[in-house]
């Protein structure tokens, strides 16, 4: 028996998105939303994974934290981030106004850096705004590698990267 035919479309707050024709797939369901059911992020990943492997290998992200405590035991700021794909990530690091100018940023951030490679990390990277840590940043051997303008509006988004060791060689490679 023949499903009936459905409107290929997709209403987003009083608009129309229309999908494109596919005559012989059925028809998905698209739906936005900022409430996703449970699984929906490890499905969408787990596919993604599957798809990239053979070119680049598992996608297997491993958590790197450094909270920063206060005398209670309360984290007050510190380090999130995760390394994958050799690779560190730094989400975010926060310190306290009161505990700046003294070096922790700076320690917190070579920690993470000495747990990166030693989890075999080449590189880190970071992502800032122009009224945050940019400076901070560059003064601990990060560049610049993009900018996204106007995000936040009347700002800007900066990309930062550092090299924390050389990447192997490439089997089968010649030095020029």
């Amino acid at each position: 028996m023949r499903r009936p035919a459905r409107e290929p479309c997709l209403p987003v707050s009083g608009k129309i998105l229309q999908l494109p024709p596919a005559p012989d797939l059925p028809i998905p369901e698209v739906c936005i939303t900022d409430t996703p059911e449970g699984g929906v992020f490890d499905s969408i990943f787990r596919a993604l994974d599957v798809c990239s492997r053979p070119v680049i290998g598992p996608a297997e992200s491993r958590l790197l934290v450094i909270p920063l405590r206060d005398r209670r035991g309360r984290a007050t700021g510190g380090l999130w981030g995760s390394t994958m794909f050799e690779w560190l990530q730094i989400h975010m690091l926060f310190v306290p106004e009161a505990l700046r100018g003294r070096g922790i940023g700076s320690a917190i951030v070579a920690a993470a850096e000495r747990e990166a490679v030693a989890r075999g990390c080449r590189g880190a990277n970071v992502d800032t705004f122009s009224f945050q840590a940019a400076p901070f940043y560059q003064r601990l051997g990060y560049q610049s590698f993009g900018v996204l303008e106007d995000c936040p509006p009347g700002h800007q988004r900066i990309f930062l990267s550092k090299r924390l060791r050389e990447a192997p060689a490439k089997t089968g490679a010649t030095t020029p």
